[in-house]
């Protein structure tokens, strides 16, 4: 169930809660959050104090010029679903007089479409295409608390953090890779207390769905025939794309580019990887230091190298490998990255839906090694510094927290009483306790001689 379905879409708009957020405000300015606030507003207040201690502060700002953002827009893969979106949110809209809005994963507006006059006057906070509305920027608002939570989010009025954005009410939907999976980007229906009606949650939640399969189709027809020749139409399907590197959970690495994926041996993943967090390039000797815990000479990794670029021939001119120094043609996206960049903004939930375990966990490369130390623990102190349920539950299901005494107590301090869950979680405990008690009782168990006679 998502957050804003823990009210009933239509007490959204009330004259109480928006009595009761407006009165909240007040203690927001001294850097508290208190009154009877909606959950996901409270916590999302929370996290935004975290990024803007002063909410006069909380402002959008656009984040690129006009012929950057055509050439941002032209090159994600939502340009892909736009004709959907257009169809099924942006034509209702002219005639209800809402906008729609469209975001990148970071809470980036690419477009901004919908009733003329509202445009206007929603560039009076600069609610437009090339504007940065993430909870980082301006705190609390559907689009960047979606993307923060993961989920569908509807926010009323007075429940924004910045003033400027009182007026308003949006309902926004997080949009996923249908592939991996990844948060590609938002969509958000902003305007009066329609805006968040319960027909328009689910109104977005359909035009996702209906988008998402549409990204699908489009690169199951957009790519290269079974004859081997690259079509025009396969060729323009790289923008259905952004080229990713898989490194969680698996000591095989996977490239991704332009829908074909390559699979990686373990040292291969380590040097595109540090190819990738450094796109101003490597020397030789630099990546030696990196990928090999004893020292190695400049000329293993040359010949490393060779063989890196030969494996990645078939991905094209984009993925090849430049060397003096050693760099990527191109941006690639690390999976690693992106949920460290989530735990950066504040958006755990969202860097445990895309977590999927260690970083190559078999790597001993020094680099490696600090990279995967860094992301399990921000992600686990983010999920257990929260404590919500359903977000510990979901860490616990990681292989990497088996073991993980504090966690599984934690369950069970935070799971409901009469939870179903909360048997498995008792056992899982009792479990642990066992096996950590059995080696001191062994330690502390008396040793008998036998005296000699």
């Amino acid at each position: 169930m998502s957050p804003s379905r823990s009210v009933a879409a239509a007490a959204l708009s009330s004259e109480m809660l928006q009595r009761t957020a407006l009165a909240a405000h007040e203690a927001l300015w001294q850097g508290r959050v208190e009154g009877d606030l909606r959950s996901v507003v409270q916590q999302s207040w929370l996290r935004s104090l975290s990024f803007l201690p002063d909410p006069s502060t909380a402002q959008a700002h656009l984040f690129c010029a006009d012929d950057e953002l055509e050439s941002y827009r032209q090159s994600h893969p939502l340009i892909t679903v736009m004709p959907v979106i257009d169809r099924l949110l942006v034509q209702p809209s002219l005639r209800a007089g809402l906008l729609v809005a469209v975001g990148d994963e970071n809470g980036r507006l690419l477009w901004v479409e919908g009733d003329r006059g509202l445009r206007r006057r929603a560039e009076g906070m600069l609610f437009m295409a090339g504007a940065d509305w993430s909870e980082a920027t301006v705190g609390t608002s559907a689009p960047g608390t979606a993307l923060a939570l993961g989920c569908s989010v509807q926010i009323a009025g007075a429940e924004h953090f910045s003033p400027d954005a009182r007026p308003w009410s949006c309902t926004a939907v997080p949009l996923h890779d249908p592939d991996s999976g990844t948060v590609l980007g938002v969509i958000d229906i902003t305007g009066s207390s329609d805006a968040v009606a319960p027909q328009t949650l689910s109104l977005v939640e359909a035009a996702v769905a209906a988008a998402e399969a549409q990204l699908k189709i489009h690169r199951l027809t957009s790519r290269e025939p079974a004859g081997g020749r690259t079509s025009r139409r396969a060729r323009s399907s790289t923008a259905l794309y952004r080229n990713s590197l898989q490194i969680l959970g698996s000591d095989l690495g996977v490239v991704h580019v332009g829908g074909a994926s390559v699979k990686l041996s373990l040292r291969h993943a380590e040097l595109l990887t540090l190819l990738a967090l450094h796109p101003e390039g490597l020397t030789a000797e630099q990546l030696a230091a990196m990928v090999y815990p004893d020292d190695a000479a400049g000329v293993t990794v040359r010949a490393e190298m060779l063989r890196l670029r030969k494996v990645l021939v078939p991905c094209g001119a984009e993925m090849v490998t430049q060397s003096r120094p050693y760099r990527l043609p191109g941006e690639l996206v690390v999976d690693a990255m992106q949920v460290l960049g989530y735990l950066r903004r504040g958006a755990h939930r969202t860097a445990l839906g895309i977590y999927r375990g260690p970083v190559l966990p078999r790597s001993q490369a020094p680099a490696i090694v600090r990279l995967r130390s860094e992301v399990s623990t921000l992600l686990r102190d983010a999920v257990l510094s929260d404590g919500a349920p359903d977000a510990v539950m979901q860490y616990l299901a990681l292989p990497e927290a088996e073991d993980d005494t504090e966690a599984w107590e934690l369950a069970l301090r935070v799971l409901p009483p009469r939870s179903p869950r909360r048997g498995a979680v008792v056992a899982h405990v009792e479990r642990l306790t066992a096996e950590l008690s059995a080696p001191r009782q062994a330690q502390d168990s008396p040793k008998f001689v036998t005296e000699p006679q």
